[in-house]
């Protein structure tokens, strides 16, 4: 469910959880010259591990202090390019799948009835 999140910015939650969304300017993401971001997306990872694995890629994604300790990667959009729709696609669902309640999750691996909305 598409909801007003960061600065009234978009995001998606499922089960009141945000697993996915457009963050406001911060301090903790800027460019060379010291300009706070205006293009972060934040995607919940299912874990450390899967976190770690895809700001270690050599790939747009990236981590902050600020997300020590919280499963969680940032990507510019401007830098959504340089993955495939594919691979964007997986780790959106896997944010998904992190967030929505495990019954939720088990009936659409399943390929029950689709329970994004939860």
């Amino acid at each position: 469910m598409e909801v007003a999140a960061w600065g009234g910015r978009p995001a998606w939650q499922v089960g009141r959880k945000v697993f996915c969304g457009n963050r406001s300017p911060r301090p903790d993401a800027v460019d060379d010259a010291g300009a706070r971001l205006d293009d972060v997306i934040l995607i919940r990872t299912p874990d450390e591990s899967d976190k770690l694995a895809l700001v270690q890629a050599d790939g747009p994604f990236f981590t902050t202090p600020h997300f020590d300790g919280y499963n969680a990667v940032l990507v510019r959009a401007s830098r959504l390019g340089e993955i495939t729709r594919d691979e964007l696609a997986e780790v959106i669902e896997d944010a998904w799948c992190a967030c929505a309640p495990k019954t939720v999750v088990r009936k659409w691996l399943a390929g029950g009835a689709d329970g994004r909305d939860a």
